[in-house]
């Protein structure tokens, strides 16, 4: 189901699929901080954390034939404090150079692997 986002060196992700491309729009599942072997990237730290999650995005983008400026909207998720949500919002701004597309931060209870504090999710749109 993933052969290309595998090959480009994400985790298998069984019984879901990492984005699905509509025309011109690419409808992404949350990137989560994951090493190419499915561990959790620096549990409880989301300055890193925040930087794989990027990370990750850029390589479902390239696989499927978009572009980091082909991102319209990004969506935050971050566990913690307000001090672990500023540590995140600046691995975010780092990455796009001062020039963050829309987007959204929100502080949240809990996500879906023990030790992961941030997720980020993408609205992506060609043209």
């Amino acid at each position: 189901m993933n052969e290309a986002e595998i090959a480009a060196g994400l985790p298998n992700t069984p019984n879901y699929q990492y984005a699905q491309r509509v025309g011109s729009q690419l409808f992404l599942a949350g990137q989560v901080p994951q090493a190419a072997d499915g561990s959790i990237e620096a549990p409880g730290d989301p300055c890193a954390q925040a930087s794989q999650c990027l990370a990750n995005l850029s390589k479902v983008l390239s696989v499927h034939g978009f572009a980091v400026l082909d991102i319209r909207r990004l969506v935050v998720y971050v566990v913690g404090e307000q001090a672990d949500l500023s540590d995140a919002w600046g691995a975010v701004t780092e990455y796009f150079g001062g020039q963050v597309p829309p987007a959204t931060l929100l502080g949240v209870a809990r996500l879906g692997y023990p030790g992961q504090v941030v997720e980020i999710d993408a609205t992506v749109v060609k043209g």
